[in-house]
């Protein structure tokens, strides 16, 4: 069997188990009251969570990832659209990999799904990138259940992408008979004021509220905001308008790096629920 060995491990998140299960438990305490857990009953679809050092991101991530656990849904795959930072590979990436490990545990990419894709394979476009790695450690910590992943890197970030990727998944998962939950990860305004970051942050937002991927990249691309992975979130928003008529988003929370090192310059974070 072929691992993909974590990469950002003692980087982003601990790389000792005990470290990062404590860190990680922390963080779900400081926040187990602010999490809008009424939202489990829906029928969930995806959500959008941040990818940076867990001790600036992780308070916003574990609002989605603990609605996840709390739901009465259980997934096959979940399916990680990541923004490629580091420029290897093709516009759209998935890993050929058996497995993904981290401090926590192994889990197998669904290989099946992965070849009904027919996404091109570049093992360098993930085996440097941090962006959908630092998912995986808080799935395992939620999610009680074995599932299986398939990651999927986005260095082109347009609309036709967003429905490329769509189409596939729904076309794979339908014959597969996969129950996925489609999970997009980005940051937002980067090395930015903090009232500019939230200033540009909330029209890219509003798109999202209003489950409008088109208009999203659009608005990313004309206000010049430093999001990183918005073309996996209009991925995840024209994958949910294509599976439900009903399709909602929930800002769970919204900040920034500042909230923990405060400073003039920040980068900020936020959590969506996807749901009907």
């Amino acid at each position: 069997m072929k691992i993909r060995k974590p990469y950002v491990a003692g980087k982003f998140y601990p790389s000792d188990k005990t470290e990062l299960l404590n860190l990680i438990g922390r963080i779900q305490e400081t926040e187990i009251d602010l999490i809008k857990l009424n939202l489990a009953k829906n029928k969930i679809l995806g959500g959008i969570v941040p990818h940076a050092g867990y001790i600036y991101s992780a308070y916003q991530a574990v609002h989605f990832f603990e609605i996840l656990k709390a739901a009465q849904q259980k997934f096959d795959t979940f399916v990680i659209v990541n923004p490629n930072h580091t420029g290897y590979g093709k516009e759209l990436n998935l890993d050929p990999n058996d497995a993904w490990e981290t401090p926590l545990k192994t889990n197998k990419t669904d290989t099946e799904l992965n070849e009904l894709l027919e996404l091109p394979y570049s093992e360098e476009a993930h085996k440097y990138e941090h962006s959908g790695e630092v998912i995986l450690p808080l799935l395992q910590y939620f999610i009680d259940y074995d599932f299986k992943i398939v990651p999927i890197t986005v260095s082109v970030q347009n609309y036709y992408n967003a429905q490329f990727v769509t189409e596939r998944l729904n076309r794979a998962s339908l014959k597969l008979k996969r129950k996925i939950c489609v999970i997009s990860s980005t940051d937002f305004s980067h090395y930015v004021s903090p009232e500019e970051g939230k200033n540009k942050d909330k029209k890219a937002i509003n798109e999202i509220l209003k489950m409008n991927p088109e208009n999203l990249i659009r608005t990313v691309t004309e206000n010049k905001i430093s999001m990183c992975g918005y073309g996996p979130v209009a991925t995840l928003l024209e994958y949910a308008n294509s599976v439900s008529d009903s399709a909602k988003t929930e800002l769970l929370k919204y900040g920034n790096s500042g909230d923990i090192y405060p400073s003039s310059k920040v980068v900020d974070y936020a959590s969506f629920l996807i749901y009907e």
